[in-house]
């Protein structure tokens, strides 16, 4: 009963239009008349205490760095970067939508940033050169999509808060599934578009590649940096976010001289409104997360579960299935703010390496940003490419079903995560 109170509650909320974060108190306060434990202080306390954390201060400067590198430059040259080596290739473009989306996500962590970003360079070239144009928004949205699995994920220091776990091992975890995710792009994009009449880019000379390598040096040496930081302990995830703020700061700024100081109260205003969207959820979320402990519904689900404990793949396929359907009605953050707390007891009961399902839970969380209803890099695809919902839907298919797969052969071979893992930590 205490399981339906929590489902109809959160539910009831969400369908009667309250934005989530509220929809979630509301379901807080459910829980609390319903184990007769009601106290306002509860709401304030794990409120104050939900974001009161040093390592959350990443999410604002990450995406104040990926604001600052849209408007500073450096996802431009990144581009033209990408198309100096595979552009000329038939159906180039969608190669350098994937190529581009990678290096991206190595600098921001933010889906929706990175989309909009590549939507305004890539789309206008990909509609004159004949590209089916659903089906090029499709596959920039998913590639936009790879944000929250390669470091810097911001979906990973959500996660490792909320299940208290290192975030330095989360995305020391993300590299490789991230690079197998863009790999399955790769895929789809070449059975997809090889029977297409495109118009094929001419390839770029020695010194072309050489200058466009030498114009984006700098923001290709942004992740190197950042992750190389974090691998050796340089800087913590959290002081990597500043370290990359002030460096695409001063590169868009002194460096391309695209940034100009009359844009930083732009910037810094959609990288404030962003976080605090982001910060209301997290805060929420811990309420509710404290009542769900107190209730129990871990062991209440847990015990629906019980017969496949023995088994961590069947698990893990069933956990992955359920998370996947949750996604098509939430949002990224809202769901993994509201499944760890619950899954995560399950998780440790059967075994299963937390980095390891925390790496497949984002993943599965991020595929969900593509699919709808909701589908919000869907969304911001649409907008900045002004393009019907029902064509990109139609052309993000091929690219779901191909991130899918790759998600699931991580599940059935989880030495994909942990053997680079170890590797990446140096054990």
């Amino acid at each position: 009963m205490t399981v339906a109170v929590f489902l109809v509650s959160l539910c009831g909320a969400m369908a009667l239009g309250m934005p989530i974060a509220f929809a979630l108190i509301v379901c807080a306060v459910c829980l609390m008349f319903w184990l007769g434990v009601y106290d306002t202080q509860i709401i304030a306390q794990n409120m104050i205490i939900g974001a009161d954390s040093f390592q959350l201060l990443a999410i604002p400067f990450f995406l104040l760095a990926g604001e600052l590198m849209n408007a500073g430059g450096l996802s431009k040259r990144i581009v033209n970067f990408a198309l100096s080596l595979v552009g000329h290739l038939h159906g180039g473009l969608g190669y350098v939508a994937i190529f581009a989306a990678i290096i991206m996500a190595s600098l921001s962590g933010s889906a929706a940033a990175d989309t909009a970003a590549l939507a305004s360079i890539l789309l206008p070239m990909m509609r004159s050169a004949g590209y089916d144009v659903g089906r090029s928004a499709g596959l920039i949205a998913s590639g936009g999509i790879i944000a929250p699995i390669i470091p810097p994920s911001i979906g990973f220091i959500v996660f490792g808060v909320a299940a208290n776990l290192s975030i330095t091992k989360l995305f020391l975890a993300g590299v490789f599934p991230g690079l197998l995710i863009g790999l399955s792009l790769v895929i789809a994009w070449w059975i997809v578009s090889r029977r297409d009449q495109l118009t094929v880019l001419p390839r770029r000379t020695g010194r072309e590649r050489l200058q466009a390598t030498w114009d984006g040096s700098l923001a290709l040496l942004m992740p190197i940096a950042i992750l190389g930081g974090i691998r050796f302990g340089i800087v913590t995830p959290t002081e990597a976010a500043v370290v990359a703020t002030v460096y695409a700061l001063i590169v868009g700024m002194f460096v391309y001289r695209e940034l100009k100081p009359s844009d930083l109260y732009r910037v810094t205003l959609l990288a404030a409104k962003t976080t605090s969207a982001v910060m209301l959820l997290v805060a929420a979320a811990v309420v509710s997360a404290w009542l769900i402990t107190q209730a129990n519904i871990p062991a209440e689900l847990s015990s629906l579960l019980e017969p496949f404990m023995g088994n961590k793949t069947v698990l893990m396929i069933i956990i992955m299935l359920l998370v996947m359907a949750v996604g098509t009605a939430l949002d990224f953050t809202p769901t993994v703010l509201i499944l760890t707390p619950v899954l995560m007891p399950i998780v440790k009961q059967a075994g299963i390496d937390p980095i390891y399902f925390g790496v497949l839970f984002i993943i599965n969380n991020a595929i969900g940003l593509i699919t709808p209803p909701v589908g919000i890099v869907l969304n911001v695809v649409c907008g900045v490419a002004r393009v019907p919902m029902s064509a990109v839907m139609r052309g993000v298919w091929p690219f779901f079903i191909a991130q899918s797969i790759a998600m699931f052969l991580l599940v059935l071979f989880p030495q994909l995560v942990m053997v680079p893992l170890a590797w990446l930590s140096g054990r």
